[in-house]
This record gives structure tokens, sequence and C-alpha cells, in this order.
């Protein structure tokens, strides 16, 4: 196993980068990109779980860094519910939202592995 020495090294954080820049992407055009507030708020929860993975590897004890890691991870559910909003307005397709939703799910999945082995090192 490779030994992580900055947060882009970690692999949860990787996909949460790409599940923004997804986001981004989505609510940059038609009705999603009028829509200020869902748009504001979709993509502040996807910034959020990226930017709390940075911000906990900088950590000074594993128990804080677990702490990030589980707001990180409610930051991707927080996606997988305004995703819902989206399609029900119909501001991106039902195909749109199966791909951002199940990236929300490999982000989700993957930091919650990562907190669950660094508490299982603790």
């Amino acid at each position: 196993m490779a030994l992580i020495t900055r947060f882009e090294d970690i692999i949860a954080w990787q996909e949460a980068r790409v599940l923004t820049r997804n986001i981004y992407r989505q609510t940059a055009s038609g009705n999603f990109a009028r829509d200020l507030g869902l748009k504001d708020q979709i993509q502040r929860a996807s910034v959020s779980s990226m930017s709390n993975i940075a911000e906990g590897f900088d950590c000074e004890s594993k128990p804080e860094f677990a702490r990030f890691l589980s707001i990180a991870r409610r930051s991707a559910v927080e996606v997988q519910s305004l995703l819902y909003v989206a399609v029900d307005a119909r501001y991106i397709t039902e195909q749109a939202f199966q791909a951002h939703y199940a990236q929300a799910a490999k982000t989700k999945a993957l930091i919650g592995g990562f907190r669950h082995s660094l508490i299982a090192r603790t």
C-alpha cells in the first residue's frame, strides 16, 4: 500500500474532485444555472465533500481527521439528495441523475471506508 503524503493522494479526495467537477459542469447552463439557490447549494455540498477531506488530512489527530471525513461523507449524501430536486425540477435528465448519483455514492463509500480504516488504526 502506498504511503499517503499529501491529500491529493487520497482516492476519496480524487473522486470527490470528480464529483465536484461534474456538478459544476452540470449546473453551468440551462434552467439549473438560473436556479441560483439550488445551484449554489449543490455546488457547496460537492465542494464541502472535497474540502473536508483535504482539511482533515492536516489535522493533528486521527479522531479529528475522522470527524472531518464524517462531514465530507454527509456532504456527498447532501449532493445525492439535491440531485433529486434537480431531476424532479427537470433541470437534469434521468441519465444525468443516475451518473451523478453514482459518483456521489462512490465518493461516499470511499470516504466511509477511509474513515473506518483510520479509526481501526487508532
